[in-house]
C-alpha cells in the first residue's frame, strides 16, 4: 500500500533541456562548442561535484570559467547554467497539491543552489506558488545532503529522515539508473519517460 510519493524535479515537476545550457555556455566560451562543453563538464565531473555540494556557487563559477574558457559575469554564467530550466505546467502543481491531501509527498533531486533559485522563480511565474517547500512535506536536495542519485545512501537518508518505509513509498524519476537504485532498496518506482507525465500516472492514486 503506497503512503508516500517521492518526486524528482527535472522532467517530472519542471521540464528541462540540458542541451540549452551547453549551447549557452558555448556562447560564453572562447574555445569550446556545445559538444566540447558537454564532454568537459562530464569528464571533469563539474556538474556532479557541484550538485554533491563539493563547491560553493562562487567556486563553481570560477571552475566553469577555468575549465570551459568562459568569459562572463556571475549573472551571465548563472543565466547560461539556468538555460536548461523550462516551464512548470500548472496542472502538475495542482495535481501534486491534490495528491498531498492523501499522501505524504517529498522531493529528491540532484540539483544545486543556482538551479533551485531559478526553479522557484519559474514556479512563481507559471503557477503563482511561492516555494517548492510549500508544495511538499519536505524537499531533499543533493547539494545539501552531499550525495547524488543513484548512490543508495541518498535514498537511505531520505527514508530515515522522513521516517518512511521503502515498500510503502513510490519514487518517480526520469532516469533509469536512479529508479533502479531506489527499487533495489524496496522502493516502488515509476520510470517517467516523455511524452508520459505525472498527469498520466498520478490520477490513479486519487480516491
Amino acid at each position: 500500500m503506497i503512503k508516500n510519493i517521492i518526486f524528482d524535479l527535472g522532467n517530472v515537476v519542471i521540464d528541462i533541456a540540458p542541451n540549452l545550457t551547453y549551447e549557452a555556455f558555448s556562447a560564453l566560451s572562447t574555445q569550446y562548442n556545445p559538444q566540447e562543453i558537454e564532454q568537459t563538464i562530464k569528464q571533469e565531473k563539474l556538474w556532479v561535484d557541484y550538485e554533491t555540494g563539493l563547491y560553493s556557487d562562487e567556486m563553481f563559477r570560477d571552475l566553469l570559467r577555468e575549465k570551459l574558457f568562459l568569459q562572463g559575469t556571475d549573472q551571465e554564467i548563472d543565466h547560461a547554467f539556468n538555460a536548461l530550466l523550462l516551464e512548470i505546467d500548472p496542472k502538475r502543481i495542482e495535481l501534486i497539491e491534490q495528491i498531498s491531501a492523501q499522501y505524504r509527498t517529498f522531493v529528491l533531486s540532484n540539483t544545486s543552489n543556482i538551479h533551485i533559485l531559478e526553479c522557484v522563480n519559474i514556479l512563481k511565474k507559471c503557477t503563482g506558488r511561492p516555494s517548492l517547500q510549500g508544495l511538499f512535506e519536505r524537499v531533499f536536495f543533493s547539494w545539501e545532503m552531499q550525495k547524488v542519485k543513484p548512490d543508495p545512501a541518498i535514498y537511505e537518508q531520505l527514508l530515515a529522515e522522513a521516517n518512511i518505509i521503502a515498500e510503502e513509498s513510490l519514487f518517480i524519476d526520469d532516469l533509469l539508473p536512479n529508479v533502479m537504485a531506489a527499487n533495489a532498496l524496496g522502493i516502488n518506482i515509476v520510470h517517467l519517460q516523455a511524452p508520459t507525465t505525472i498527469l498520466d500516472i498520478l490520477p490513479a492514486y486519487l480516491q
